[in-house]
Order: structure tokens, then C-alpha cells, then sequence
């Protein structure tokens, strides 16, 4: 006598057996596939269970052997392809010698018809499964007296039409299955074993990490073995040469160049974008634009992307990116589709356009249109400073691109001049599409990077953005070193920490509204700026006007206190004894290591009564 088959509850929350609506009170969910049961319908067996949460009888390893009898040689069918392949599965489960990645791509193979290596080639005839109507994997599959699996809805569509063939072999269906047709319980619990095979290969796949630190790279771009492709498009990058972070803003000095100590100099070429990755002129294997739009843009690249762009050597005038659908071929994914946004790459060039931040400048040979650009590689042509920015139509009519005006500001002279000297501070171009504009900004603050007529050169007048990567060509003992003191230097910032600059306060001054400031950051944010305006309307003068200068932190005005502001005394001794702490504990951590650790109870002890008999600090007293 064949065992009493068990139906779980559709997706309508029916029961299958008993063809009611159970409520939810009177059905079980199963914590391994998540499928309601109506509890009446169950047996007595099926509801104890020996782990916390209850298993169906499809997930609880008691597999049912055949389905509901069926007069004749329907039996025969019904066992064919669901008893075969959950040995097969339950063989490959067992075999302790396969991992699990192995034992994954195992089941996937067997269930996608490829069948296990041990199997022979008759079996392998049998695990082919799949309905025959819609070519997928069956979802509640009935197997047909011909031995053929359908899909539940497939199979009830196609009697339903009054066929009552094999979609496949044209063999009569019985009325009785057709009329009453049962889930093969077999391929139900041999599709759900198998259904956890994507999960796993993708975690076991998560885990595996391909890294190539910078000291192991060669010295020219590389193309990977996991690469689809060979040839440039899939190269990675060779080795950086230089120690700058990616967000380095401004030229790179000579004391980041150990490999040649001279820094990159103005007019330096290379092959192609790659190579001048690997020289921190331009980061971006691609893209036009290297930033962070809530840090600034550090560099871009001139390779004719857009009609729009305007060359003039010591000036340009540049498009932004976006607005255009780049899921399409080379033929269209050059044609605007949508208006540009000072959002991303665009904002982190406004962003560099109002703290007059340097952006490096990179020309490829791919700009055509452009007399300045050079006739093979890329080359790198100095620093310049954005101006201004605003939106316009652009020349393909339809849609606004962003647009940004670039003046050079460099110490270098440019390739393509013989001057001896770089630049000097010169007036603004008229730009014509300047009246059509919408969304104009201009930089009315002092310019972060900008000329000192004393010294005769240009140098960062306010203190540079803090670099927030790390730097790609240090070593792993370098990283460690430069964690080491970050980690040092936390507790200082978390107390003691410029609101302008980010670092330990140097000479701090305390405001009216109690923020605490660098002496020297707080005198640069409003260096230029007079502390009266003098007015004038219709030809006669009136009262002068006091400027406003508001606190970097709150809406507070500083102006009576700028104009003598004084340093925290006080606060400035508390800064230099914790320095002197970090420093001593340093100092002693780096000895007791040295001595291989014999000394390590007499130095707690040590600690122990300095920290007893040591007053309270001046931080605690303000």
C-alpha cells in the first residue's frame, strides 16, 4: 500500500487536498521554504519535530516515494525522473571528499540536464527536466503516464483547450489525470534540494578576492586572466609611481615622486590614459572628470567627448558629463538625451569653481578640433582654476549642458609657449553664450589656490582640502605607519579638532559662540574681505556698510572679533600635553617591544600610580 500523499497550500493559500481556505491560526509555515500547510491535513508524523522550527514533510528528508497510485502503467511514469535524480542528489550531498563549491556546481549540473559523473549515459537520459510546454523548470510538476513533466498551469491550460495528448510523444492522457491531476511530489523535493545551488556558488564566489598589491604590479598596464577581453579595454593598471592619494588636489611636488624626485612636470606625455594613471596626473581609466562632489574636482581630461568644448590654450571653456544614454551603441550614445545637473562629476567641479581649488588638466590626441592638443599620447598641461559656471543649451539645440570657464594658473609656462616664466594673473575672456546663461556662478570669496604677488608665484593661499583615500603606492608597512598615527591623533581631533581645516587646532581662538578655531584658518576664510563697503546711489555717497562675517559653524557675527582675535592660552597648553602623552606612550610601546616584553608588569605598575597621583587636566577645569 503506497503512503498518504501530503499537499502543501498554493500561492492563494488554498489547501491542495482538502480544496478549502484554512485561516491562519490552522497552518504551519515551513522555516526552510517558506510554504503554508493546513495543519488538519497533515499527519500525525509530519507535525513533531525534532529542531526548533518545524520542517514540511518536503524539507524534512522523508521524501515520498511515489505518488497517489494510478490505475495501470501511470505508476511506472511517476517514478521515472523524480526517484533517480533524488538519489542522485542524496549520493552527492553524502560524498565527504567534494567541497561545498563543488557539490554546488554539481546539483547545477544535474538539474540543468548535464547529469553527475558517476551516472551512465541511460540515467543520464532520465534527469533531463523541464516542462514541455514553457521550456523552464517545473513549478509544481505533474508527470504525465508517458513519463514527460509539465508545469501545473501549463498542464491545466492545455487540457483545458480539450487536448488531452502529450504535448510531446502525442500519447493519450488518461481522463482520470487529466480531470485530477497530482504534483509529483519526487521532482518537488528534487528541485527544492537543488534550488539552493545559485545561493551557494554565489556566497562561496563572494569570498574569493583577487588583489595585486602595487609593489607586485609590472610597470606597464596589464590585462588580467579573469579579463573577457584582451588588449587595453580590459587592462588594469600598472604600478603608481607616485605617493598622492586619489583626491590630491594641485601639482604633484617632487617629494611624492621617489622614483625620480622631480615631481610630473608640465609638458610630460605618455602613451595613453593608462600609463597616465600609473603618474597621478588624471586617475580615471575613462572618465573626463576626477572628483568627489563633495569634495572638488581634482583633474580633468580634454578628448573632444563633446562638440561644445572651446580651446584656447590658457583658457577653455568645458562641458560637464551626463545626459546622455549610454546603454546603446558608439553611434548613439554620443547624442544628448536629457539636460545636464550640477549633480556628481558636475557638482564637484562648482565645488572647485567656489573654493577656487587647482585642477589638473590632462590633453589626449584624441581632441581633434583643438590646435593645443598633441598629436599622439596624452600630456600633461598644468594646473588651472575654474572661474565660472553655468547652464546653457548646447550646440545640439535641445537639451542644457553644464558649462565651466578653466584659466590657467600655473608656475610652469605651457607646452606650447617659449616663455621662461609660468603664468600671471590675467583678466577674464568676454564669452558671447555668457547672455543666455541660466544657473550662473561666479566665485565672489578669495580663491583657495591663488597668486602671491610677494613671492611672485602661485601657492595654496588657505590650507588644501585633507586627502580622504589612502595612497595607492605605499607599501603595506608604510599603510600600517600612517594608520598608526591617524589612530594617535584621534583623541586629539575628537577634542580638538579645527571646524575649517579638520586637523589638531595650531594656535586656537575661541569665538563669542564658543567654536574653536586655527588662529591662521579663521583669519583665511575672511582674509579680503574689509570690515565696512563703502555705498554709493545716483551720484551721491551714503553711510558705509558693515559687512557681515558669519561663523563657519553658525550664523554668528564675527566682525568685532576679527578684528583682534586672541589665542586660547589655555587651550593651547591642554593640546601640547596630550601631544607630549601620545608621544611618551609611543615612545615606551615602542621599547617594551624592543625588549621583548620582560618589563611589561613593572611598566603597568608604573602607570598605574602616575594615574592615581596625576591631577586633573585642564580640559576638565574649562
Amino acid at each position: 500500500m503506497a503512503p498518504e500523499v501530503q499537499f502543501p497550500c498554493d500561492g492563494d493559500g488554498v489547501c491542495m487536498r482538502c480544496q478549502g481556505k484554512p485561516p491562519a491560526e490552522e497552518t504551519l509555515t515551513c522555516g526552510t521554504c517558506v510554504t503554508p500547510w493546513h495543519v488538519s491535513c497533515l499527519l500525525p508524523e509530519s507535525l513533531s519535530s525534532s529542531t526548533g522550527e518545524w520542517q514540511c514533510p518536503d524539507c524534512s528528508g522523508d521524501v515520498v516515494p511515489s505518488a497517489v497510485p494510478v490505475t495501470g502503467n501511470a505508476n511506472a511514469g511517476l517514478e521515472t525522473s523524480g526517484s533517480v535524480l533524488v538519489a542522485a542528489i542524496r549520493a552527492i550531498q553524502a560524498d565527504v571528499n567534494l567541497t561545498e563549491a563543488e557539490k554546488a556546481k554539481r546539483r547545477q549540473k544535474l538539474m540543468s540536464g548535464g547529469g553527475d559523473d558517476r551516472l551512465d549515459e541511460e540515467d543520464k537520459k532520465k534527469l533531463e527536466i523541464f516542462c514541455s510546454i514553457c521550456i523552464q523548470l517545473p513549478e509544481r510538476p505533474i508527470t504525465t503516464p508517458c513519463g514527460h513533466n509539465f508545469c501545473l498551469r501549463c498542464f491545466e491550460k492545455w487540457v483545458g483547450q480539450g487536448k488531452l495528448t502529450c504535448m510531446t510523444c502525442r500519447t493519450k492522457i488518461p481522463k482520470n489525470v487529466a480531470r485530477n491531476p497530482r504534483i509529483n511530489l519526487a521532482l518537488v523535493s528534487a528541485i527544492r534540494l537543488a534550488s539552493v545551488t545559485k545561493c551557494s556558488v554565489d556566497a562561496t564566489a563572494a569570498k574569493v578576492h583577487h588583489i595585486i598589491r602595487n609593489q607586485d604590479r609590472p610597470e606597464k598596464a596589464f590585462t588580467t586572466e579573469r579579463a573577457k577581453k584582451t588588449g587595453k579595454a580590459n587592462a588594469a593598471s600598472g604600478r603608481i609611481y607616485v605617493t598622492v592619494p586619489g583626491d590630491h588636489f594641485g601639482p604633484i611636488p617632487a617629494e611624492n615622486d621617489p622614483t625620480r624626485n622631480q615631481g610630473v612636470l608640465v609638458g610630460e606625455s605618455w602613451e595613453d590614459r593608462q600609463e597616465c594613471r600609473q603618474w597621478g596626473a588624471h586617475f580615471p581609466h575613462v572618465a573626463g572628470i576626477s572628483g568627489q562632489s563633495a569634495v572638488g574636482a581634482q583633474s580633468v581630461a580634454l578628448s573632444g567627448g563633446y562638440d561644445d568644448d572651446e580651446d584656447h590654450g590658457e583658457w577653455f571653456l568645458y562641458t560637464g558629463s551626463g545626459g546622455r544614454d549610454l546603454g546603446g551603441n558608439k553611434r548613439t550614445n554620443k547624442i544628448q538625451s536629457s539636460d545636464q545637473s550640477f549633480a556628481k562629476m558636475n557638482e564637484a567641479l562648482r565645488l572647485s569653481c567656489k573654493m577656487g581649488y587647482p585642477v589638473r588638466v590632462v590633453r589626449s590626441h584624441k581632441e581633434k578640433r583643438s590646435a593645443y592638443a598633441p598629436k599622439e599620447g596624452v600630456r600633461y598641461d598644468g594646473v588651472y582654476r575654474i572661474e565660472k559656471c553655468w547652464s546653457n543649451v548646447g550646440i545640439q539645440g535641445s537639451y542644457k549642458v553644464c558649462r565651466y570657464l578653466f584659466v590657467r594658473c600655473d608656475n610652469e609656462p605651457a607646452p606650447w609657449t617659449s616663455d621662461e616664466h609660468g603664468d600671471r594673473p590675467r583678466p577674464l575672456p568676454n564669452i558671447p553664450e555668457l547672455k543666455k546663461a541660466t544657473d550662473l556662478f561666479v566665485r565672489m570669496e578669495s580663491p583657495s589656490w591663488d597668486f602671491d604677488e610677494a613671492e611672485g608665484r602661485w601657492k595654496w593661499m588657505k590650507s588644501p582640502p585633507v586627502s580622504r583615500k589612502a595612497v595607492a603606492a605605499l607599501d603595506p608597512e608604510e599603510r600600517k605607519i600612517i594608520r598608526k598615527a591617524k589612530n594617535g591623533n584621534n583623541r586629539l581631533l575628537k577634542e580638538f579638532g579645527c571646524q575649517i581645516c579638520r586637523k589638531v587646532l595650531s594656535f586656537p581662538v575661541t569665538t563669542p559662540c564658543a567654536h574653536n578655531f586655527c588662529k591662521a584658518c579663521l583669519e583665511a576664510k575672511f582674509a579680503g574681505v574689509s570690515q565696512v563697503r563703502e555705498r554709493s546711489r545716483g551720484g551721491r555717497t551714503l553711510r558705509a556698510k558693515k559687512n557681515i562675517m558669519t561663523c563657519p559653524c553658525c550664523t554668528t557675527d564675527l566682525s568685532d572679533f576679527l578684528q583682534n582675535p586672541q589665542v586660547n592660552r589655555e587651550m593651547m597648553e591642554v593640546i601640547e600635553n596630550l601631544k607630549k602623552k601620545e608621544e611618551e606612550a609611543e615612545s615606551s610601546k615602542d621599547t617594551a617591544e624592543s625588549s621583548g616584553g620582560n618589563n611589561t608588569e613593572s611598566e603597568e605598575e608604573e602607570t598605574q600610580t602616575v594615574s592615581e597621583v596625576e591631577p586633573p587636566t585642564k580640559r576638565i577645569k574649562l
